[in-house]
């Protein structure tokens, strides 16, 4: 890699750093080339992305971004997954390492907050910011058919109580 790409390579890492809402950092012992296809894959439809970087490049772009706190975590074979959701990295990421001892996690930090392993667990298992927003879209809809509901019972009832006087004159005739 030559000195053009480093720096191209440091600028887009920087790029991520900072659009970033969460980084987690992971050890690939061993991935085949088809298992890291396979979680690329994953990290893509939760709208996240794995990447492979060089640790002294990595800690280069995260110098004056929140995730300078990354540094100690960067030795050995390292990736970073990053995500604009806080949630989606860390989901995808600890989903992935259920089911593949190959890949094992470091830490990783949300913004400024260092984050371990048990962090990175604890933070996979909240709901991401589509269900959340689907949950406030649900609360907020819930009281207004209820309102309509209210609304159209007396409506409802008058009605039926109209057809059984209806019903009971059309006997008695």
């Amino acid at each position: 890699m030559d000195r053009a790409q480093k720096s191209a390579a440091v600028a887009e890492l920087n790029r991520t750093f900072t659009e970033s809402g969460v980084v987690v950092v992971t050890r690939n012992l061993g991935l085949t080339v088809a298992q890291s296809t396979v979680l690329r894959v994953k990290m893509r439809e939760a709208g996240a992305s794995y990447k492979v970087a060089k640790n002294r490049l990595a800690r280069i772009a995260a110098e004056g971004t929140a995730y300078t706190s990354l540094s100690d975590m960067l030795t050995g074979p390292t990736a970073l997954s990053t995500s604009v959701d806080p949630v989606a990295a860390a989901k995808a990421v600890v989903d992935y390492a259920r089911t593949n001892d190959k890949l094992e996690i470091v830490g990783g930090a949300m913004g400024d907050t260092l984050l371990d392993v048990n962090g990175v667990k604890a933070l996979a298992e909240l709901p991401s910011l589509d269900e959340l927003r689907a949950k406030i879209v649900g609360l907020v809809q819930a009281p207004a058919t209820k309102i309509v509901q209210i609304v159209q019972a007396p409506a409802g009832q008058l009605a039926r109580v109209l057809s059984a006087y209806a019903t009971k004159d059309a006997e008695a005739a």
